[in-house]
């Protein structure tokens, strides 16, 4: 006698199927869009070709790999890479929307970790206890093609106060060798206070 399998349990066991295969393909766009920002880049290029630009470094590398998507982040003149000017954890997922996000987490104790890049294993003494998140400082990113992603903050949802801003503003562009970064600040009028006036920084990946 044949056996007959329920109707209900071939659609659950094709939507099972089905839903494998999308998470598949999401989580390789999460592990592409992670590994394109890792690594060291400088803006070298850019500031030998226009002098209004400084020639800065921008170290990005995984910690916590066991925890998710986590990278520790170090800014700084390429000259001065002992003295950085930025240091962050930023954690990568993916949205409901099926979008990306970058969040930003700030360091308790920002002297105790440059460069700290070179030895990501170091962070494994600390936990996201340690860390605190900037609200409102995440960057969300759409996936324009293989590669190719580009994103930005809320217009005015990062509250920064350096040099008398009242927020910051940041917009991203990652490419297969490439950090395009535009970074601003502007007061409570909206005016332009600080960062590149006329157009992003453009960090090269380093060999």
């Amino acid at each position: 006698m044949k056996r007959i399998i329920p109707l209900f349990l071939i659609v659950t066991i094709l939507l099972g199927c089905k839903s494998v295969k999308t998470n598949s393909k999401e989580d390789r766009q999460l592990e592409e869009l992670f590994s394109l920002m890792q690594g060291s880049f400088n803006s070298e290029k850019q500031a030998k070709a226009d002098s209004t630009y400084y020639n800065i470094s921008l170290h990005m590398y995984p910690i916590w790999k066991d925890k998710g998507h986590f990278l520790y982040v170090e800014q700084a003149l390429n000259s001065m890479q002992n003295r950085p000017y930025r240091q962050r954890i930023y954690e990568v997922t993916r949205t409901s929307d099926g979008n990306f996000s970058s969040a930003v987490y700030k360091l308790n104790v920002d002297s105790l970790w440059i460069g700290k890049w070179e030895t990501p294993k170091d962070f494994d003494a600390i936990s996201l206890e340690d860390i605190a998140l900037k609200e409102g400082c995440e960057v969300v990113l759409k996936r324009l093609g293989d590669k190719h992603f580009k994103g930005k903050t809320g217009d005015d949802t990062c509250i920064s106060t350096m040099r008398g801003a009242s927020y910051a503003r940041s917009e991203v562009e990652i490419t297969e060798n490439k950090v395009i970064s535009w970074d601003r600040g502007f007061d409570a009028d909206g005016n332009y206070v600080w960062g590149a006036e006329f157009g992003p920084y453009i960090f090269d990946k380093l060999d």
